[in-house]
C-alpha cells in the first residue's frame, strides 16, 4: 500500500475508529446504544469493549498495510457478538462496508491533494477481503447456534418421552442427542 496513504490513515485512525464505533452502535435500538457507547469497562459492558478493541485492532492492521490474517481474531470477536443477536445477515455484516464510507469521508481532502486514489482502491479491496472473511465467520457461528438449538430440542424431546415412559426400551447410551 502507498506509504503516504498509510501515514494519512494512521494520523486519522482515532477519528475513523470513533466514527466506525458510532456506526456500529447506531445499528442497535436506542435504549442500548447509549450504554454501549458510554460504558468503557470490559466487565460492565463486554459488547462495547469487544467492539472498540476489535475495530481498533482491525484498523491498526489495515493502517499498517499488513495482511489482515492478524486481525481475524478481532473480527471473529465482533462477528460472534453480531451472530447471536437478532440481525439479518446483511445488517450484521454492514458495519464492515461502512468503513469504506468513513475512510472516504475522513480522507477525502488528503486523497485529492496527494492524488492517491489507487491506494484508496487497494485499501477498499482489503476491506472487501475482510468482509468475505467476516461472512465465513458469521456463517460458522450461525451454524453452531443452529446445531446447539437442534441438540437442545433433541434432549428436551428425549426427556419428555422418557418421562412419559415411551422410551423405556431404548437404553440411554443408544440415544444421545
Amino acid at each position: 500500500m502507498d506509504r503516504k496513504f498509510t501515514e494519512i490513515l494512521a494520523a486519522k485512525k482515532s477519528t475513523i475508529s470513533k466514527r466506525w464505533l458510532e456506526m456500529i452502535i447506531a445499528s442497535y435500538p436506542n435504549d442500548n446504544s447509549g450504554f454501549l457507547m458510554n460504558q468503557k469497562d470490559r466487565f460492565s459492558n463486554p459488547v462495547g469493549y469487544t467492539f472498540s478493541t476489535g475495530i481498533d485492532g482491525i484498523l491498526e492492521v489495515l493502517a499498517k498495510g499488513e495482511d489482515f490474517a492478524e486481525s481475524v481474531q478481532f473480527l471473529n470477536d465482533i462477528i460472534r457478538v453480531r451472530a447471536v443477536q437478532d440481525f439479518t445477515p446483511a445488517k450484521a455484516m454492514a458495519f464492515i462496508f461502512q468503513l469504506k464510507t468513513i475512510v472516504r469521508e475522513e480522507l477525502e481532502k488528503e486523497i485529492r491533494q496527494n492524488q492517491i486514489y489507487g491506494a484508496l482502491l487497494e485499501f477498499e479491496s482489503k476491506i472487501d477481503d475482510l468482509a468475505l472473511t467476516a461472512f465465513d465467520i458469521y456463517v460458522k457461528c450461525r451454524e453452531q447456534i443452529y446445531e446447539l438449538r437442534t441438540d437442545e430440542l433433541k434432549r428436551m424431546t428425549f426427556t419428555l418421552l422418557k418421562k412419559a415412559n415411551l422410551m423405556s426400551e431404548i437404553p440411554d447410551q443408544e440415544f444421545e442427542p
